[in-house]
């Protein structure tokens, strides 16, 4: 049966961005976590290098400043990167307090024991070991669930977001149109029942959209999610032309989505072909230590050019003890495949890993719906421009956190004043609840053309044609949905799938829409930077429905 919930804060996803969220925002008011599978199920848990801070006494703010505007290409907002990197510190003391584990050197000033990866000029890279996201996961779960106003959902999806809209007027004149989100339409996974859950304000941390690409080191669970329910919400969304393929995920048949950390690099890592050359020195003077960008398609082009199917990290001159100690789960893992990283190279490949882009919100997370608001990877906030830089993407989510809890808490006095609908009717199913499905292969089938096109398409290299080719194709997957998959019950591969191809969509829009080639964005015909042009974020958006509940 289906039922009605009432949070003062509903927050989707149990990554970094919402569980630090929810943590600063429950003194003020009651927090739903809502997540589709286990509540550690995240990409937070998967990261294994760390978060960039300046910790170190050879380091400065302005080094780091500069290092992500650099990175970013001429697109990262300045006020945002000053005001995120000027924030870390303090973030990162607050995660060592809730019992994050990271790495230290008591006998040192400054007792951050610090790495460094492509594109930082200085050490500046707090870990754990090499399973930071892990450990950062597990303190603040453990936070949340001693918590008394926060409750946990585990296995429940989000379907679509509860939308108001009503008339801003000045005397008998309506002046326009305000949409405000009261909440969410969530799917109980264990019941398959659709409930209602109404809120004072929403908090989208849904991560990114990674499974869009057949290689990908994002879980399962990266569809997409919070980036379609926000532009069917009416939401802006900005930048999502520039996907990041991390250079090096670990290729084996038996590796699914396993990373092979920016920090082996980091610690002395070279790229070679199988012939034993290091290649990375002539496609950029910091070689190895390039940003992922322009390792990702060095990697490409070497591969296209010697018609192999991977290339090599060589980290075998390092100490083997010392590579045991500081990247035991990668040994590990390796190891379990037959590889010994203190001896042998390990076959790498990019693979789609981080959304640059995402829903366009200001300093507070909020975004152009009304009490609607986008944390961490579903976000686009400026910070990281056409690439982000790496360990950045940590500290935007912790930082934003706190920006949302700052604003929510300084509202949710007047949220209270206005009262939340009533009346709302339940969310309507296609095809029933438990009817029987002999279609589930439909699903099945357009998942792996989706993720194929993608790959094939609108990857690390891109063209007009392929691009438009591109588009047409899943436009004519979205018809197939709509028209033909009304009957099959609701359930979270359909729901993934009709979010995936509409971001798949939205992704293919925005690069035909920038014609250069900047950042991640590469395509060959049009090659060059213009700035006097492209110099600007790419914005997509459109009208929700006129009556959304």
């Amino acid at each position: 049966m289906s039922m009605e919930h009432h949070f003062d804060f509903l927050v989707i996803g149990s990554g970094i961005a919402g569980l630090s969220f929810a943590l600063k925002i429950a003194p003020y008011g009651s927090v739903a976590i809502v997540t589709k599978k286990d509540k550690l199920e995240t990409s937070t848990n998967y990261a294994q290098g760390g978060i960039a801070s300046v910790l170190g006494p050879d380091d400065s703010f302005q080094l780091h400043i500069q290092d992500t505007l650099m990175s970013g290409d001429g697109l990262s907002h300045p006020d945002v990167v000053e005001m995120v990197v000027r924030s870390a510190p303090e973030r990162i003391r607050e995660l060592v307090q809730v019992g994050v584990p990271f790495n230290m050197d008591s006998s040192k000033e400054y007792p951050f024991d610090l790495g460094r990866e492509g594109g930082h000029s200085r050490n500046r890279i707090a870990h754990a070991l090499d399973m930071t996201g892990q450990a950062i996961e597990k303190a603040l779960v453990a936070a949340v669930e001693k918590n008394p106003n926060i409750t946990i959902f585990e296995n429940h999806l989000a379907l679509d977001l509860i939308i108001e809209r009503h008339s801003i007027r000045a005397g008998s004149l309506a002046i326009r149109q305000e949409d405000v989100c009261r909440g969410a339409y969530i799917l109980d996974n264990a019941t398959r029942e659709p409930h209602t859950f109404l809120a004072r304000a929403t908090m989208l941390c849904t991560g990114g959209a990674g499974k869009v690409y057949l290689y990908t080191s994002n879980p399962d669970v990266a569809t997409g999610d919070g980036l379609a329910l926000a532009y069917r919400a009416g939401a802006q969304l900005g930048n999502l032309e520039f996907v990041q393929f991390h250079p090096t995920c670990l290729y084996h048949p038996h590796a699914k989505n396993f990373l092979i950390s920016e920090a082996v690099r980091g610690e002395g890592g070279r790229l070679i072909d199988r012939h034993g050359n290091a290649f990375m020195a002539k496609h950029h003077p910091l070689k190895d230590l390039a940003f992922r960008d322009i390792v990702a398609r060095a990697i490409d082009t070497e591969m296209k050019t010697s018609g192999d199917d991977c290339v090599f990290l060589d980290i075998t001159h390092r100490d083997p003890e010392f590579l045991k100690a500081r990247f035991p789960n990668i040994y590990q893992k390796c190891l379990s495949l037959g590889i010994d990283i203190t001896k042998d190279p390990i076959p790498v490949v990019p693979a789609a890993h981080y959304m640059c882009g995402g829903i366009v919100t200001d300093r507070w997370a909020a975004s152009s719906v009304s009490n609607l608001f986008a944390i961490g990877e579903c976000a686009h906030t400026g910070l990281h421009g056409a690439n982000r830089l790496a360990s950045n993407s940590l500290l935007e989510a912790t930082v934003y956190a706190h920006n949302a809890a700052s604003q929510c808490s300084s509202l949710i006095d007047g949220w209270r004043k206005r009262p939340l609908p009533v009346d709302i009717p339940p969310f309507h199913c296609n095809g029933g609840l438990n009817s029987k499905n002999s279609e589930m292969i439909l699903i099945t089938h357009n998942w792996d053309i989706i993720r194929r096109l993608m790959w094939n398409y609108v990857g690390i290299v891109r063209t007009n044609k392929r691009l438009s080719l591109a588009l047409t194709h899943v436009a004519q997957i979205r018809m197939e949905i709509r028209e033909h998959f009304p009957n099959i019950p609701i359930n979270n591969d359909l729901v993934e799938l009709e979010n995936l191809a509409l971001v798949a969509e939205l992704i293919i829009r925005c690069a035909l829409m920038r014609k250069e080639s900047r950042g991640l964005h590469y395509n060959l015909d049009y090659p060059l930077k213009d700035d006097a042009n492209w110099k600007r974020d790419t914005t997509i958006s459109h009208q929700p429905e006129e009556c959304l509940w």
